[in-house]
């Protein structure tokens, strides 16, 4: 069935690897918009992934063993990566600060987002934190569809989020951003910044993919309803992202008419 469904992926797929937003990113300014955008995809995609952990391995006290000791070493394996990963100073560090230490070194604003940091962390429900926010549509859909996903509690449909539209999806969509700006700015200096793209790239296209589509497939097994409600996560996961991506390329055109 994962065959299957990423054959019938392949239309949104293929619109977001060939997006024409990556063709749009020639300036230092316009690179700063995309990732004012883009950090929240890379912040959001942590609770999916911590979501899973929490259902498919036990975090709470006392510890028994559950599920499937191999999902669970997958999982367990993915946070490991993703929460402290080697940065390219060969310090411990999440993906996500490694990203925003790239917004620091490129010149992009953190501040917006870092208000929705303080937002959570004083406990505000994210729904509402999302919903009052002064974040563009583009982004408000995109973080309430994965929380939305994040809150259904069913791990098949947290999954398929996290396999469909991140981990099967990013090398490829990556290495698309990454080729456009080493050839937009040859001379910048965003070593940080390629860094955070090629250790995704390296270990979602070697390890991390191919252990989470066996998850999905693990967690399904021969249900039918779980695989279609697998594709119709996955679908909208994808779709979400295309909005994502549009509304970033939709703000760098207005910001080239500013300048204009």
């Amino acid at each position: 069935m994962i065959k299957e469904i990423n054959e019938s992926l392949k239309p949104l797929t293929n619109q977001l690897i060939n997006h024409s937003l990556y063709q749009k990113i020639d300036s230092p300014e316009q690179l700063q918009i995309f990732m004012e955008h883009h950090v929240y995809a890379v912040w959001d995609f942590m609770s999916l992934l911590t979501s899973l952990q929490e259902i498919l391995t036990k975090t709470t006290n006392p510890w028994l063993p559950v599920g499937d000791p191999e999902i669970r070493y997958l999982i367990n394996e993915i946070v490991l990566a993703e929460e402290t990963d080697i940065n390219i100073h060969g310090k411990r560090q999440s993906h996500f600060e490694m990203y925003l230490d790239a917004m620091d070194a490129a010149g992009a604003n953190r501040k917006k987002v870092e208000e929705l940091l303080m937002q959570v962390t004083h406990g505000t429900d994210i729904f509402l934190i999302i919903a009052t926010s002064k974040l563009p549509v583009s982004i408000k859909q995109f973080l309430k569809h994965t929380f939305e996903v994040v809150y259904s509690r069913e791990p098949h449909k947290i999954a398929s989020a996290f396999t469909f539209g991140r981990e099967g999806l990013i090398p490829d969509m990556f290495s698309s951003i990454i080729e456009k700006v080493q050839k937009n700015f040859p001379k910048e200096d965003l070593s940080l910044f390629k860094y955070y793209f090629d250790r995704h790239i390296e270990l979602d296209g070697d390890e991390h993919g191919p252990m989470a589509f066996k998850m999905v497939a693990d967690l399904c097994g021969n249900d039918e309803r779980k695989w279609q409600e697998v594709k119709v996560t996955a679908e909208k996961s994808l779709k979400s992202r295309l909005i994502l991506w549009d509304g970033i390329e939709a703000e760098i055109q207005k910001a080239k008419l500013e300048y204009a």
